[in-house]
């Protein structure tokens, strides 16, 4: 079975591209573990390459910022390319589910003009709407 689940934080806002009609939307995402070594514990981040396709990918794409704190569930997949003469891979994790962890005004949109009816001074929106959610 292929499945893998991740908890960490964005490490750059995501990238909202177009392909044949579809939505795919790119991030980064930093997962840290503890280790003990020695005498001392040594903190490790690792980076996972993460894609999210179709209209969950727009979504996300309004709601995700840098430093978003996610829980992403999805499956393993590796490419492979040939460049100057070399093979050349990338795994990345494609997603299946994508859950928000921060807090409501954490998660808003950050591209948002804000209003004086449904975000503060710096473009948190204060409620959301239904449709708002991507899951």
């Amino acid at each position: 079975m292929n499945r893998v689940t991740l908890f960490g934080r964005l490490g750059k806002d995501p990238e909202l591209k177009q392909a044949g009609g579809t939505s795919i939307l790119k991030f980064s995402l930093a997962t840290s573990e503890r280790k003990k070594q020695g005498e001392q514990w040594i903190d490790h981040t690792e980076w996972h390459s993460v894609v999210v396709f179709g209209k969950r990918a727009e979504a996300l794409s309004r709601l995700l910022a840098k430093g978003s704190r996610v829980l992403v569930e999805g499956k393993l997949r590796t490419s492979s390319w040939e460049k100057d003469g070399q093979k050349q891979y990338k795994t990345e994790v494609i997603a299946d589910d994508v859950e928000l962890l921060d807090g409501k005004r954490d998660a808003a949109p950050r591209r948002a003009a804000p209003t004086s009816h449904d975000a503060t001074e710096d473009g948190h929106r204060l409620d959301w709407d239904a449709d708002d959610v991507p899951f």
